[in-house]
């Protein structure tokens, strides 16, 4: 019979935040011997991951859809642990303002449409793609980086309105970074994420999954319990998923994030067909719509309505202080900002900030898993 590792230290760890980074913090430090207490301002585990079956009977993703792909087998291997996992290669159509539906990420039959030629090669649509794009050798923002590539007129239709919606800035001012992440393909695949080896869906959903990754004897968990300074003193140590510049009162400016507004809708079921997910790339307010009952195990108990989720970015301050996207401007005034913070943190004993909102970095959920993994084993490495 395998024996838990002995308990370290009469105090605590104290983990703020009971999404993804706080949970595998948690989970790693219970398993060699640390006792945890993980705490939340909200009402649920699961961050922003957080699901649950709605009136339809259908799995809701209460702050959008997350959708779980990497490479990493460690990654993958470690969520695993914690239940049953269902393929899912998720794809996404966009919308235009003439009512087409078209594949997104940009690919061949994207263009084939768009610029009605056939593209019978991988070398056809290069030969397209160079005859529109624009002579930009270091581009030095998301604009001209998309210039550089795919030229003005699918940089207009795919993304610029896109991105006026999404973060509230024009792509003059975005930094590169946030549009290269999106994959340019020659072929006609039209999966999403065509690099990642693992692509999958937790078979009961995100919030089973957590209670699975908590069920530790070293860890208890505090709901609707605010973060309090004061707490620090009484745990060994503190890992604090919170937004770093709200734990310093913003002492050297705001560090600001996207939010959205979902809007639910009920369907009627047999509506709801194409991808789970369409792009809005016109002027109107919303960005894309997920119809839930076309992911795989979220009709739990169907019935002949559905649930379709629109959302509308806005600025956290608009919205409760919702934080879910940093903000990152080409020319990097936030991240200057954050370093002043980060700079701040590292001078306070016994604190750590985690997760997507103690980096200030924008971080999918592999990436967040790996981070977490590779960090806390560092620290308790560390404390040997």
């Amino acid at each position: 019979m395998n024996q838990s590792p002995p308990i370290h230290g009469p105090r605590p760890v104290l983990i703020v935040g009971a999404g993804f980074a706080g949970a595998v913090y948690g989970r790693t430090l219970a398993e060699a011997g640390w006792r945890v207490q993980i705490i939340d301002r909200r009402d649920h585990i699961a961050g922003n991951a957080h699901d649950a079956v709605d009136a339809n009977g259908v799995r809701v993703h209460t702050y959008g859809p997350h959708l779980f792909h990497t490479q990493n087998k460690e990654v993958f291997d470690w969520i695993s642990r914690f239940g049953a996992m269902v393929p899912y290669r998720h794809s996404v159509t966009a919308q235009l303002d003439d009512g087409r539906l078209v594949p997104l990420p940009v690919n061949r039959r994207t263009l084939e449409m768009l610029y009605d030629v056939p593209l019978p090669d991988a070398d056809a649509v290069n030969a397209l793609l160079e005859s529109v794009a624009q002579p930009i050798e270091n581009p030095a923002n998301a604009a001209e980086y998309l210039l550089s590539r795919i030229g003005p007129t699918l940089t207009d239709l795919f993304f610029r309105p896109y991105t006026r919606k999404m973060w509230g800035l024009e792509l003059e001012d975005m930094d590169a970074s946030v549009v290269r992440r999106i994959p340019l393909r020659h072929d006609y695949t039209s999966n999403y994420f065509p690099d990642d080896t693992y692509q999958v869906l937790p078979r009961d959903g995100y919030t089973a999954l957590f209670h699975s990754i908590l069920d530790h004897p070293n860890i208890s968990v505090a709901l609707d319990t605010p973060f309090d300074k004061a707490m620090q003193a009484d745990a060994h140590w503190c890992f604090n998923a919170m937004a770093i510049d709200e734990y310093f009162d913003q002492c050297f400016g705001a560090l600001p994030y996207r939010s959205i507004r979902f809007h639910t809708q009920k369907r009627p079921r047999d509506q709801i067909d194409g991808t789970a997910v369409v792009n809005y790339t016109d002027d109107g307010p919303m960005t894309r719509e997920t119809r839930w009952a076309l992911l795989p195990c979220h009709e739990v108990n169907p019935g002949p309505d559905t649930t379709v989720t629109l959302e509308e970015p806005c600025s956290y301050e608009e919205n409760n202080f919702e934080r879910y996207y940093p903000v990152k401007t080409a020319d990097g005034r936030f991240q200057d900002v954050y370093r002043r913070y980060a700079d701040e943190a590292a001078r306070h004993d016994r604190l750590s900030f985690i997760g997507r909102c103690g980096t200030y970095q924008y971080l999918d959920m592999h990436q967040v898993i790996n981070q977490s993994l590779v960090q806390c084993r560092k620290w308790i490495d560390g404390q040997s």
